[in-house]
């Protein structure tokens, strides 16, 4: 019965990967919908399977055999403008003479509402008193975002997504009363796309048209966890996820407007580094019907420094190395949630989480155009001796950000405001 279970989840986690896309952000912790109701912060709830995302140590909590499917809906919104001005080539900085007739040119515009889903499969399985052996899949980074395709922004990008999935196998181990402790291997899939402009085709008709990325890649990552009880109402959890090197592949596509009629295709190679972070928790019960939980999350953002692109040399402008430096700083996530059991079978949840910005503005840009995020979160749950039912809902404001442009940008600085996230999460556990 437990080979024809992982089977089953292994084609279901293949066939999920293409299909999993975040919101407005980058990095993804609504994997199911108690923990997004607890703002991310949940390591260590009981009989649980989707502690395989939260906290995989935590599995030694679980019961028999269970298997959990969630879905998270996240629709983002948000305004921008830029400033568009002239470029010197010789000392390489904007000289503020604009596109139009000498004067700055101010564009407005706004995120177009394009959501997002993130699915999650989750599979756990108790061997004896001591082992337990799990599978999941789940998103741990993705982005959609699109923008006006007529607008000074499309020189950046008009439309990005990041298609993330993580399919993960662990196996945890009770090692006493206090101690649990887990190992787990990650196959990361990634889909990229990615449209902008190489000109402003309604400022100079002459030049080139829009150009289109598209490409995929799987890498391998690891991670390990560790859960002590100190007594029957505290405890903590560390869990590690190792950084994710994918070398990508893709293709690209660009055409020419107006009179210009250059059409180019061709290959396009590109390496990209997905950042290891260690997620800290501490969870305590009050008594037998409310705990808390409290999370904070480092993530080692450094790593994304530069978003590079080699294309091959089928035409013009090709065959040279598009380089575009990120610079990211590392950053912390900070989350609380709290349960309270209602019954028997009815609790509430709720979690408030803060993300750090990680973005400079230097290297700010509309292909991942967020700041720092605070996220606010309902839920309730069902639970009988066969399933569980979620339902979460969530609001995430998301800071400024303001941007500068460059040599290959139509803006001269731009900003994303009144930004922020909808998010409903909904997800179903059953019990063998």
């Amino acid at each position: 019965m437990m080979k024809k279970h992982l089977l089953a989840l292994s084609a279901a986690a293949v066939l999920l990967a293409p299909q999993a896309v975040g919101a407005e952000g980058f990095a993804i912790n609504e994997w199911t919908a108690e923990g997004m109701a607890m703002g991310g912060a949940r390591m260590f709830a009981e009989n649980d399977a989707g502690n395989m995302a939260y906290n995989p140590a935590a599995m030694t909590k679980i019961q028999g055999e269970k298997i959990k499917a969630s879905l998270t809906y996240l629709s983002p919104h948000g305004k921008w403008k830029a400033e568009a001005s002239g470029y010197d080539s010789t000392n390489g900085e904007y000289t503020g003479t604009g596109i139009r007739n000498g004067a700055i040119w101010t564009n407005y515009g706004r995120n177009r509402v394009n959501p997002g889903i993130v699915p999650g499969l989750y599979y756990v399985k108790q061997l004896n008193d001591k082992e337990w052996l799990g599978m999941a899949t789940y998103t741990r980074f993705g982005m959609i975002c699109q923008f006006e395709r007529d607008s000074i922004v499309a020189t950046n990008a008009f439309s990005s997504r990041l298609n993330g999935t993580s399919i993960a196998m662990n196996y945890a181990r009770k090692h006493d009363s206090k101690w649990s402790t887990s190992i787990g291997a990650e196959v990361n899939y990634v889909g990229l796309q990615l449209d902008k402009n190489l000109g402003v085709p309604h400022a100079n008709p002459a030049m080139p048209g829009p150009l289109h990325i598209e490409g995929t890649s799987w890498a391998l990552g690891w991670n390990a966890a560790a859960n002590y009880e100190f007594d029957d109402k505290n405890e903590f959890a560390v869990v590690y996820r190792s950084k994710v090197k994918h070398s990508m592949e893709a293709d690209y596509d660009a055409h020419g407007v107006a009179e210009n009629k250059l059409t180019a295709s061709g290959d396009a190679y590109g390496c990209v580094t997905l950042p290891e972070s260690w997620m800290l928790g501490y969870g305590h019960e009050f008594n037998d019907k409310t705990r808390m939980e409290l999370n904070a999350t480092w993530t080692r953002w450094s790593r994304f420094d530069a978003f590079d692109m080699m294309m091959t040399p089928t035409g013009y402008p090709f065959g040279k190395l598009e380089s575009n430096p990120k610079n990211w700083k590392d950053g912390w996530r900070y989350a609380i949630g709290i349960e309270h059991k209602l019954s028997d079978k009815y609790s509430l949840m709720a979690g408030i989480a803060h993300d750090e910005r990680s973005i400079p503005d230097e290297t700010a840009d509309f292909m991942v155009p967020t700041g720092e995020r605070d996220t606010y979160t309902l839920g309730i749950q069902y639970h009988d001796k066969k399933q569980t039912v979620a339902l979460a809902l969530g609001y995430m404001d998301v800071g400024e950000l303001n941007m500068k442009g460059s040599a290959t940008n139509a803006y001269a600085r731009a900003k994303m405001y009144d930004s922020y996230t909808k998010m409903v999460s909904i997800s179903y556990q059953y019990n063998f």
